[in-house]
């Protein structure tokens, strides 16, 4: 393995190759020039010689004859250099071939290491199935495990579960100890395809690295012809299957796969695979359907499983975690008990599968809940007299709830109290897919007996009273919750369900009804388990008895509008929400136009996931006083740019802010942000002069209630019903590769940008250039300067209005460090030379103008770059007061604090780490070129807000530096990479070329 580890200070050879096709190219270069300037140097030797000969009368046939001998003097000299580049060009040849033929021998090296690495493993693996560690002794390390009075022998725990469980491999403990934790903490990745045996032949320990190591070399995809059994009519058709991105995608032939497939299998966690009676054929089970495929022979249908399966190992190892916007529909600690040993553990039930962790992360095993019997016992009593003897204090009145899947053995959880007791009974008889109608509350059994019948519409269930409109107040809580506490918090939330629809909607009382909704939606919020029932409520309030006479409040939808907007109920309550939707649409209606739009935000909540914080009083009132169904965007909000103007934007409660920018780039011609640098930014809501850049996942809603939110605790008192949150859309990261593609708005909004830089001192200009730049700027702006009229009765009046303008002008455009303390014979100077300027761009149109401020302005450096201004602290080796950051594409430079001139540069392959130490910032560098100090700390004191700013600045840029660079190493070929790239990529690796690229100059641009 140290022979194929190569050293560090080995030669790039990709770049080396580079560096030498560059060198041809120049010694190419430099031999045309050469026979051009010979042969212009040939041409006028030969007419001086000529009038020499005339002159001088002198024979032409000597003349002729030197000048024979230098030509063929010059074709050796020409002929010399040929051969130099030949020789050139087979050492380049001969050095290709090298690099080949060494890299074929790693490989073969590689591939004889892995195989050598696999069978010593297997080796190791059968070496320990065959001398499991024994030791009877070290059973009572453990403390959390107990041993039941009905255990069984030694023999049995043997034949119950295999030698080689984790906790055998990593501690030592007796057999009986082994089985249980073997049972307990199953890794995901070791069912087996076959669904006779519960358990697998072999268990790897938790602790072994080569576990993880080999699932990451696991193939997940693959393609082929299969055979799979028809829909409709029963018949073997042969399609070609591609198995990516965790979906199983099927065509009629391999060319159609740039076409819609004909059918999609989506794989996830509760997908199994089981084979068929077939020794060619597979059953492949999912969550809505049963699917049976035959391979061309065994070999093939192998091939397939293997791959399947790691498929399905992966979305089965936790969707909390692959999936993290995934919600748990029930959570908490509990006491797990199977083959008469009792664990505790932290539960969670995702969709139909039950996760065990050690505790809130630290995941140990998942249980398949998906058509397994699940029921209320009395009590435990394989393990309940020893579990109080070992001094865990559990409750001799616990409750007990026992999972039964199918080919295995029964699993207990003992449960505290009653409450949680029936949601956890509630729960998993539901994941389970039992039909079971007598758990849950009496609204949870009638929802059972509905879905039972498929939504039957002529039932007379749908009228009873647990079900309709109430005038009332309910006795106890639709949906079963695990606390007492949450119970009657539940009849709080129905009694200000109840104040919002009954309360008529007008100007005194709109405050009311925002109030009501804010806290209620809040309160859910706050405390998920009430997420269920507030939908349930308000479906509840919104179905009447006899909904043909009449139908529900209207305001009760407008809640339920903003509640599905928030967050969505889990299934059944999913599935009625959806059907009492559908049968209450009607565009005819009032009441069925706020079902279809809430139709709608169903949908998008779905697409988009839930949000993180309660309406806005904008969001509300705009449910309220106008029915979004007329607007596919019922919401908007103005987005200011940097030139002054704003652009109204529309947006539903579900919409993020990439989708925000999406639609606001389309509205304004511009790019992408990924391509045109431009990001969303909000003020600040405590009104300091701070701006936040908004991530594209966050959706807009949350962020208007969080200001909301944030500018009501720092202002309390205030009236704030008329403050909201300031988006502006500017540019964060300027890439020199996309100037080529700006449009015409990008470049108008940079040219507003740079002269904010410009006004607060943040770009070097001087005195003369910053008047060509704001007299291009008026330009642009106001258009032709227009002269005061000459004749007297106006010419006062005039005269006023030019200089009004041209002091407006220098206002917004000059720099401020130039204007303060001028007195009024220097403005009206400074006035009289912009408008001299300003006439002589007389004609010029706004993008001419644009076009040639852009054009002075990137002669800078650090054209694009973010200026930070900052102090270094005594432990730099900086030794300044002040100094600037400009954080580019390149790297960060450290800049002169009053000539900007530039000190250092540190690219971002040198960064070890940056960001915040304690109330400073921090820099950490390698720099190889310093031999005794090659890692320097450097500490900067800035403000905590800039502090933020900057680092997420920089991490910004290192992320698009590292996909830059992951896509350069997709390409093969070197020849793919222009010169103009491949100079590129060594600006970013070296530190040296990098500083010679931005020399120091003088802090103005002429």
């Amino acid at each position: 393995m140290a022979d194929l580890s190569e050293p560090e200070g080995t030669v790039n050879w990709k770049e080396r190759c580079l560096t030498l096709e560059s060198q041809l190219m120049k010694f190419r270069l430099q031999a045309s020039k050469i026979r051009e300037l010979l042969a212009e140097k040939v041409g006028l030797m030969v007419q001086v010689m000529e009038e020499k000969l005339k002159a001088a009368n002198v024979q032409t046939s000597e003349s002729e004859n030197r000048l024979y001998k230098r030509c063929q003097d010059l074709e050796i000299l020409i002929q010399d250099k040929n051969d130099i580049i030949q020789k050139l060009e087979q050492q380049l040849e001969e050095q290709k071939q090298i690099r080949l033929q060494e890299a074929k021998l790693i490989e073969e090296k590689a591939a004889k290491i892995k195989e050598w690495v696999t069978v010593k493993l297997h080796e190791k693996a059968t070496q320990i199935s065959n001398s499991p560690f024994i030791d009877e002794s070290s059973g009572s390390e453990e403390e959390d495990s107990s041993r039941s009075s009905s255990r069984t022998s030694e023999s049995d725990s043997r034949s119950r579960s295999g030698p080689n469980s984790p906790r055998a491999m990593k501690r030592g403990v007796s057999l009986s100890s082994m089985t249980s934790e073997s049972d307990y903490a199953i890794p995901p990745d070791a069912y087996s395809v076959d669904t006779d045996y519960s358990e697998p032949e072999q268990k790897l320990p938790k602790t072994s690295s080569s576990s993880t190591d080999n699932g990451k070399n696991e193939p997940l995809e693959k393609s082929g012809y299969l055979l799979k059994m028809g829909g409709k009519v029963k018949t073997w058709k042969r399609r070609w299957f591609v198995l990516k991105g965790g979906e199983l995608l099927y065509y009629k032939s391999p060319s159609d796969v740039i076409r819609k497939p004909q059918g999609q299998i989506e794989l996830n966690a509760s997908s199994h695979i089981e084979r068929g009676d077939g020794k060619q054929t597979i059953q492949l089970t999912t969550e809505k359907r049963t699917y049976y495929l035959t391979a061309d022979s065994p070999n093939i249908l192998e091939e397939w499983i293997k791959v399947l399966q790691n498929v399905l190992k992966i979305q089965a190892a936790s969707p909390l975690f692959i999936q993290p916007e995934i919600k748990p529909t029930m959570k908490g600690l509990l006491t797990k008990v199977k083959h008469g040993y009792s664990k505790r553990v932290w539960c969670t039930l995702v969709g139909k599968i039950l996760y065990y962790f050690r505790n809130q992360e630290d995941k140990v095993g998942p249980l398949l809940v998906s058509s397994a019997k699940v029921e209320e016992v009395d009590r435990s009593c394989d393990s309940d007299e020893d579990y109080e003897a070992s001094g865990r204090s559990l409750l001799s009145t616990h409750y007990t709830v026992v999972i039964h899947p199918k080919d295995q053995g029964p699993t207990y959880l003992l449960i505290g109290s009653k409450h949680e007791k029936d949601t956890w009974l509630y729960h998993l008889t539901v994941a389970a897919g039992s039909t079971n109608v007598n758990v849950g509350s009496e609204f949870e059994q009638l929802i059972c007996k509905l879905l039972n019948m498929e939504g039957d519409t002529t039932s007379q269930i749908w009228r009873h009273p647990t079900l309709c409109h109430s005038k009332e107040g309910i006795a106890s809580p639709l949906t079963t919750l695990p606390s007492e506490a949450l119970q009657t918090e539940a009849i709080k939330l129905f009694k200000t369900c109840q104040l919002f629809i009954n309360a008529a909607v007008d100007s005194p009382a709109i405050d009311y009804h925002v109030s009501l909704a804010q806290s209620a939606l809040q309160i859910c919020l706050t405390h998920p388990e009430l997420q269920n029932e507030i939908c349930c409520q308000l479906i509840k309030q919104t179905r009447r008895r006899h909904p043909q006479n009449q139908t529900g409040p209207i305001q009760g939808l407008q809640l339920l509008a903003l509640c599905v907007g928030l967050f969505l109920p889990q299934h059944p309550f999913l599935w009625l929400l959806k059907l009492h939707l559908k049968k209450n649409a009607d565009s005819r209606t009032e009441f069925g136009k706020y079902a279809i739009y809430c139709q709608r935000c169903v949908e998008r909540t779905q697409q988009n996931g839930d949000r993180e914080a309660r309406p806005s009083r904008m969001e509300i009132l705009s449910t309220l006083l106008r029915n979004p169904y007329h607007h596919s965007l019922p919401f908007s909000i103005p987005v200011h740019f940097m030139n002054g103007i704003y652009q109204v934007v529309g947006f539903d409660a579900s919409t993020t802010v990439e989708e925000f920018l999406n639609t606001l780039n389309q509205d304004t011609g511009m790019r992408k942000p990924a391509q045109s640098g431009f990001a969303l930014f909000s003020d600040d809501p405590s009104g300091k002069d701070i701006e936040h850049c908004l991530q594209g996942n966050i959706k807009i809603c949350d962020i208007i209630s969080k200001w909301e939110q944030a500018s009501k605790e720092q202002h309390p008192g205030k009236c704030e019903g008329t403050r909201t949150v300031r988006l502006t859309y500017k540019n964060r990261l300027y890439f020199s590769v996309q100037v080529h593609g700006e449009t015409d708005r990008e470049k108008l909004l940079l040219v507003y940008q740079t002269n904010d830089q410009i006004v607060n001192g943040l770009f070097p200009v001087n005195k003369e250039l910053a008047m060509e730049l704001t007299a291009l700027l008026a330009q642009v702006e106001i258009g032709d300067f227009e002269r005061p009229f000459s004749t007297p009765a106006g010419q006062v009046t005039s005269q006023s209005k030019s200089n009004q303008t041209l002091k407006q002008v220098l206002e917004r455009f000059y720099p401020k460090r130039y204007r303060h303390g001028c007195s009024e014979e220097q403005l009206r100077q400074l006035c009289q030379r912009l408008s001299t300027r300003w006439m002589a761009l007389r004609g010029h149109s706004a993008a001419d103008c644009v076009r040639i401020y852009l054009t002075v302005a990137r002669k800078w450096s650090f054209f694009g770059a973010k200026l930070f201004a900052a102090k270094p602290l005594a432990t730099s080796s900086l030794e300044k007061s002040f100094i600037w950051f400009a954080v580019h594409e390149d790297g960060i430079s450290i800049l002169d604090y009053s000539t900007m001139r530039l000190t250092v540069t540190y690219t971002y392959k040198s960064l070890m780490t940056f960001g915040g130490y304690q109330d400073d910032f921090m820099l950490v560098v390698n720099d190889a070129q310093i031999k005794d100090k090659a890692t320097e700390k450097l500490l900067f004191a800035m403000t905590k807000p800039k502090i933020l700013e900057i680092t997420l600045l920089i991490a910004s840029y290192i992320n698009n530096f590292h996909q830059q660079k992951g896509a350069a190493h997709h390409l093969s070929a070197p020849a793919l990479l222009t010169p103009q790239s491949g100079q590129k990529l060594k600006e970013m690796g070296s530190q040296t070329l990098l500083t010679n690229n931005r020399p120091t100059k003088c802090p103005t641009l002429l």
